[in-house]
Formats: structure tokens, sequence, C-alpha cells
């Protein structure tokens, strides 16, 4: 069973939307920004179009409770309590900021194998200048 949760907020100067999503693999989320204040039929229309084109961390294990039906009231009161509560919970946060670690690992490793490469282009070429000089006429 895979739950799945929204949350939009304003962080200056955007709206942020933080998908958390809770399956069997454990935790994951995706950050997205929107530009101006989304509407209620905004976000349901680009939740339809983009769902699928997210990338969502990695997961994070968790320990998981079994599932127990809660009364309707309850609920009601859980999500009232939810959208009064604004901003991300600290497990997102804590999964977005790995999610932005391995972001930067990956762009510092490609960075470096282009800076390599480039540095042994550049030394291959100072070779072949320096035998073409070295044959003569």
């Amino acid at each position: 069973m895979e739950k799945i949760k929204l949350t939009v907020f304003f962080e200056d100067p955007f709206w942020i939307g933080v998908f958390e999503k809770s399956s069997f693999n454990g935790y994951e989320v995706c950050k997205i920004t929107f530009g101006s204040e989304p509407k209620d039929y905004e976000t349901y229309n680009f939740i339809m179009k983009n769902y699928f084109k997210l990338k969502f961390s990695q997961p994070i294990k968790e320990n998981q409770k079994e599932e127990i039906r809660i009364n309707k009231k309850r609920m009601q009161r859980l999500i009232k309590k939810q959208v009064k509560n604004k901003g991300t919970g600290t497990k997102a946060q804590n999964a977005l900021k790995l999610m932005h670690e391995n972001a930067k690992e990956t762009s510092k490793k490609l960075n470096k194998e282009r800076k390599d490469h480039e540095k042994e282009l550049k030394y291959n070429l100072k070779k072949q200048k320096k035998k073409e000089k070295h044959k003569g006429h």
C-alpha cells in the first residue's frame, strides 16, 4: 500500500510543494517549486500531468506500524491538525537534504571526470605538437 501526501507552503519568494510517499520500499520525498500561489485546480492538474515525471529521493527505511482503522471524526481532526501545521516535517527535510547531498556528490564526480578528460586531451595535443616539431622537414 502506498500513501502520498502533498504539502504546499510559502517559502519566500516562491510557493513550494513537497510530495511525501510512504510505501513498502520506505519513505521518499520530492520537492517542487511553484511560481505564484497555486490554486486547487492547478495543483490537481499538475499532479495529473506530472506525477510520474517527479524525481523522488532514495527510499529511507522506516518502521511501519500496522494500519489501524481510524474513526471518521478522529481522521478529520488529524487532517485538520496537519493542514494547520505549516511547512515540511523533519523527516521530509532530512530526505530532501540527503537527496541534495547525493546530487552534489554525483555532480562533483562528473566535473572531476570532465576536467581529467580535458587535461588528458590537452596533454596528448601538446605531445603531438612536440612530436611534429621534432620530426623535422
